[in-house]
């Protein structure tokens, strides 16, 4: 893989860039520039249901932005000077930066340190989204991961660079559930252009059948490119949700160094039976199999 070292501001690729990094797929597949209002539209719930994911334009202000990443900054800091190594449960990844900086990349059951971080997903917008998600869906606050933050950097001391192929509806095997509909909505801190790697889908194989959802490729071990693949590019304040039953992975990105920071905050919206997470639970076996494959 050829990679760019980049340690200005901006990490836009060229439109020659762009062209040359992005999936058929992106050209095959157009995605309307959708806003987020009171209530999802027509069109975009057709979109969602069709594809298996979708994009909304400034769902957030930049201003909006740069206080939650203030926040989550806090967090992080709080985390490393406790010593934690896991919440709930649920192992946490950390990473060195090049200046020795100790950070956590995958901050889990975030907004329960984090006043500002639980306002922010009791927004009324989101539940527009559980309105579509179903009857008796609701936010995995205390459930599974809780809201998630990655903290995504290719350099030499991460410990989270990129992230194989998987779907996020395997976690139900490990619970003794069958597998189910639910919702991950993705909020970005960063901007995230395709020189920033980022999450590639398979559209519509949110639709196949639990044989697909569960042997069409090999879980977190597999990271290749996929002919078929669709690339998700997303500006600070963007918000997407993707169905957990796609498979879908994170691409590794050509920048290095600050350039490379890609921050997204991930909430689950699920239904089912309610099984809130404790300091006393245990790692479900779906993230030992994540760190097998040398993903934390």
């Amino acid at each position: 893989m050829t990679t760019i070292e980049m340690t200005g501001p901006s990490a836009t690729p060229t439109d020659a860039e762009r062209a040359r990094l992005l999936p058929r797929a992106n050209r095959v597949i157009q995605m309307p520039s959708f806003h987020l209002d009171e209530r999802l539209t027509k069109e975009q719930i057709e979109f969602l249901d069709t594809y298996g994911f979708i994009r909304f334009k400034a769902f957030a202000t930049k201003a909006k932005v740069r206080e939650l990443i203030e926040e989550i900054e806090a967090v992080d800091r709080q985390i490393i000077s406790e010593g934690r190594t896991q919440i709930n449960g649920v192992p946490l990844i950390i990473g060195t930066k090049k200046d020795g900086t100790r950070f956590v990349q995958r901050m889990v059951f975030s907004s329960l340190f984090s006043p500002k971080l639980a306002e922010f997903i009791r927004d009324p917008l989101f539940k527009s989204i559980l309105e579509i998600a179903g009857p008796g869906y609701r936010i995995g606050e205390r459930e599974r991961d809780g809201l998630v933050v990655n903290h995504f950097r290719h350099e030499e001391g991460s410990s989270y660079k990129k992230l194989g192929w998987h779907t996020d509806s395997l976690r139900d095997i490990f619970y003794f559930e069958k597998p189910r509909k639910y919702l991950n909505v993705g909020f970005y801190f960063d901007d995230s252009p395709v020189t920033k790697g980022g999450v590639r889908l398979l559209p519509f194989t949110h639709k196949q059948p639990i044989a697909g959802l569960l042997t069409h490729k090999m879980h977190f071990l597999d990271n290749e490119p996929d002919e078929d693949e669709y690339a998700i590019e997303a500006e600070a304040g963007d918000l997407t949700i993707h169905d957990g039953r796609i498979w879908h992975r994170v691409a590794q990105a050509t920048l290095t160094g600050d350039a490379s920071t890609r921050r997204v905050m991930y909430l689950p919206l699920m239904d089912g039976p309610l099984k809130e997470k404790n300091e006393n639970s245990s790692a479900p076996l779906y993230l030992k199999l994540r760190k097998l494959a040398g993903h934390g």
